[in-house]
């Protein structure tokens, strides 16, 4: 019988910032053993200091630490390393701690005791969206609205505007289907992953960012990409947007 060959995620640095031993070890073994390259931090500051010598490609981020909240490391990482992959790993459980974990700039939520086999399968579902090598896209041109899917840039009447990787997918995909409306469960599927099990509000939470920092780029309200929402269904963007009243 052929022996399993273990999948190379070597080039996919993770840092996991846990300070439970028994979970912390379990991650890092687990990670390694699965092909990755993983970093263990047991405290807030270490993984800051870890962090900043080392490009990462993930964080597995506990929220519960010693010595600050994991919220305040999601934010300070999330402002520092745009493209970072921050997983949240915490044994909170309410919908408002779901929320403020997502707008804090985690991509993803799992809910502790979690199994170790649905974390993989989450990390490889980012990892694949994320993965360097797919044919170029022509820009999809929406107006004064630019969005370059291949060099992941957007662009707002020629100014950048700088959003987070889940609200970049989330554009994208409005934009590919401009005109038409997209249910919830298609952009739960597309942009996060079709074996999601966590609450639909993350949804929400990056839609509201997504339309935030439009609005700050935008020239005008008038000049504003429409993104209407479809009470019970979805959203839709509007392929133009409103004429000035």
């Amino acid at each position: 019988m052929r022996t399993p060959v273990t999948p190379d995620h070597s080039r996919y640095r993770v840092l996991v910032v846990e300070d439970d031993d028994t979970i912390g070890r379990h991650l890092e073994t687990g990670l390694r053993s699965n092909g990755y390259s993983p970093t263990w931090s047991r405290t807030g500051a270490g993984a800051l200091t870890e962090s900043a010598r080392t490009p990462y490609a993930v964080l597995l981020l506990d929220l519960g630490l010693p010595d600050m909240d994991g919220l305040d490391i999601a934010r300070t990482l999330r402002a520092r390393l745009p493209d970072l992959l921050i997983i949240i790993l915490t044994a909170r459980t309410d919908d408002i701690d779901v929320i403020a974990g997502l707008d804090a700039g985690a991509d993803d939520y799992l809910v502790k005791p979690f199994s170790l086999t649905v974390l993989l399968a989450r990390l490889r579902a980012h990892l694949r969206r994320r993965a360097i090598g797919a044919p170029p896209q022509q820009p999809i041109l929406l107006g004064d609205l630019v969005i370059d899917v291949t060099a992941r840039r957007c662009t707002l009447h020629d100014r950048e505007v700088e959003l987070r990787p889940k609200e970049f997918e989330l554009l994208a995909l409005l934009a590919r289907h401009a005109g038409e409306a997209v249910s919830r469960e298609v952009l739960m599927a597309e942009v996060w992953d079709e074996n999601w099990f966590g609450s639909t509000k993350t949804l929400d939470v990056t839609m509201a960012g997504l339309r935030r920092r439009l609005a700050d780029a935008a020239s005008s309200p008038a000049a504003l990409p429409r993104i209407s929402t479809l009470r019970g269904h979805g959203y839709r963007l509007e392929p133009h947007a409103p004429p000035p009243v």
